[in-house]
């Protein structure tokens, strides 16, 4: 199989297999997280259907529209700073059939939705609150693995000194 190889050329090539495969393990949890969160928020009546997101996401989308029908449809601004917090939340928010906007000269980071205040503040929120900690859970843990094998082993933040120097003249 390694005919002519090293045994440090086997040990690199190991390690190129190992490490694709251990981020998919990691991607395919986070994946499932993901899952379990958006069939939480669904109401999910069987596990069955706990497991299965399209038709959780359908759900979803039913009681945006039954809410939307039933209620006034207001306003919301939100703003997230974070570029992936803000990806997320533009993904769900079209997922749901909302369509998030900004207004001329408003920043990047402010995002508006218009819709019922019982979806917004009841569904969308609470489960963008819980899929962001998941994918910002996943994202710091991948930083911190690869500082750690590749800069530094510490991955600490820089440690407070008890007094700053004072100036003379």
């Amino acid at each position: 199989m390694f005919e002519g190889a090293s045994l440090d050329d086997r040990e690199h090539y190991d390690i190129q297999i190992k490490g694709p495969l251990m981020a998919i393990s990691d991607e395919e949890r986070l994946r499932a997280t993901l899952r379990k969160i958006e069939a939480l928020y669904a109401a999910a009546g069987t596990e069955g259907e706990k497991n299965a997101a399209g038709a959780a996401a359908e759900r979803l989308r039913r009681r945006y529209e039954e809410s939307r029908s039933a209620e006034r449809v207001q306003e919301f601004r939100f703003s997230l700073p974070d570029p992936w917090s803000r990806q997320l939340f533009v993904a769900l928010c079209r997922r749901y059939g909302l369509r998030p906007f900004r207004y001329p000269r408003m920043h990047r980071q402010s995002i508006v939705i218009k819709g019922p205040a019982s979806f917004i503040n009841g569904v969308l929120w609470p489960e963008f609150e819980e899929l962001s900690g998941a994918l910002m859970a996943h994202l710091s843990a991948v930083t911190d693995r690869i500082i750690q094998e590749e800069i530094h082993r510490s991955v600490h933040d820089a440690e407070e000194v008890p007094d700053m120097p004072r100036l003379t003249s």
